[in-house]
């Protein structure tokens, strides 16, 4: 399950990866790269997505220096955060913002619904409206002087991440395509966060297996439904971005992270 330590960041092309390997996390990925539909493309190593930044080991500090963090959002719930451990701010300075978004964990009769599509999308969509305004702080963080590169964060990088990155993705004028395709990577990573689990929690064995498929459950359909939900709510994207109150903010994160492409 470990990685060796920082590695090489770019693969054959002259792309630099989107997924970098961390020895304590599994979700770590670029947002770089996607192109907008206005012809450009956001910059790479300026936003990334993860899953929970509690684990690192001392390469990954490093590897995060490397990489310039300067902030971090922590999506996840304040009992989250108290029992698994916060962002290592000693090792690795940065701007550490609590935004905790909602906890998505389902109980146990939720459970079989987690396993279809319209019924997370639609908890995705209460997310937003529930949450507007940790989403809405988020972005006036990532618009803010200083901000990037940085990464926003909840325990599994799939679900509330998700959210967060489905809207800066389409706030920044990426098509739903990618938007899609972007979430259906964390699959392979749910697997691997499963057996992390495990071994982080050896005497819960029973409750993480019982909880497993809301865990690796990653379909695209979910996403698609999701955004296809914000705009029967919200109309556009611009609107949504009106009614969260962040169109200065993206304005202001389009010039941080937006280039030529």
């Amino acid at each position: 399950m470990s990685s060796p330590g920082p590695r090489p960041v770019h693969d054959e092309g002259s792309a630099p990866l989107r997924a970098l390997a961390f020895d304590g996390c599994v979700n770590f990925r670029d947002l770089g790269g996607y192109r907008t539909g206005d012809g450009r493309r956001i910059a790479w190593r300026r936003l990334f997505r993860a899953d929970g930044l509690h684990r690192l080991s001392e390469a990954d500090h490093r590897r995060l220096i490397d990489l310039g963090v300067a902030t971090v959002i922590d999506l996840r719930t304040p009992d989250e955060a108290e029992q698994r451990g916060r962002f290592p701010v000693a090792q690795v300075p940065v701007r550490y913002v609590d935004l905790p978004l909602t906890d998505v964990l389902p109980s146990t009769e939720e459970l079989p619904a987690w396993r279809e599509a319209s019924y997370v999308a639609a908890r995705y969509t209460e997310m937003v409206s529930a949450g507007a305004s940790a989403l809405t702080r988020a972005f006036e963080v990532l618009g803010s002087a200083d901000a990037l590169p940085a990464v926003f964060h909840c325990s599994a990088g799939k679900d509330r991440t998700g959210v967060l990155s489905a809207l800066i993705l389409a706030f920044l004028g990426v098509p739903d395509r990618t938007i899609v395709e972007d979430y259906a990577l964390s699959a392979a990573a749910m697997v691997d966060l499963l057996e992390h689990l495990k071994g982080e929690y050896p005497d819960a064995v029973d409750a993480i297996e019982q909880h497993a498929p809301a865990v690796l459950q990653v379909m695209p359909e979910t996403m698609e439904e999701f955004l296809s939900s914000l705009r029967t709510e919200y109309g556009s994207y611009p609107e949504l971005a009106d009614w969260l109150g962040v169109a200065d903010s993206v304005d202001r994160l389009r010039t941080g992270v937006l280039v030529a492409a």
